[in-house]
């Protein structure tokens, strides 16, 4: 199988447990933000985020006009927000937290919307 396809199904399923869990458990979300005020947790989410990035970013850095673009972006977004952890905690949290309040609903159906369509693009369900 080859790269793109299976970080598709990934990122794919990823987003939309991602989403259920939040949907049915929203109090999660403020955890994360709380649990976030911890070093300890903090500085272990960075690294996953960056491990994350990384290892997307170096399988899959496909920059064309695609569905792929998505999954190198997902890579870049992971290996920012885990540097910017690692280095700017606070203000990074804080903008995070800003990020969550205001647009909620949207990244949700943001979230809910990419899975979908990179699932469409791996398992090839609707033609488009």
């Amino acid at each position: 199988m080859e790269a793109s396809i299976f970080l598709a199904k990934f990122w794919g399923w990823y987003l939309i447990i991602f989403f259920f869990i939040l949907s049915f458990n929203p109090t999660r979300i403020k955890q994360i933000f709380e649990d976030l005020k911890d070093q300890k947790f903090l500085i272990t989410t960075s690294f996953v985020a960056i491990i994350i990035g990384l290892l997307n970013i170096l399988f899959h850095n496909i920059w064309e006009p695609s569905w792929k673009f998505i999954i190198t972006a997902i890579g870049w977004i992971s290996l920012s927000i885990g540097l910017a952890l690692f280095i700017f905690p606070v203000a990074t949290t804080k903008w995070l937290e800003f990020i969550n309040i205001k647009l909620v609903q949207v990244l949700y159906v943001l979230l809910f919307l990419t899975g979908i369509f990179l699932l469409n693009a791996s398992y090839e369900l609707v033609p488009y």
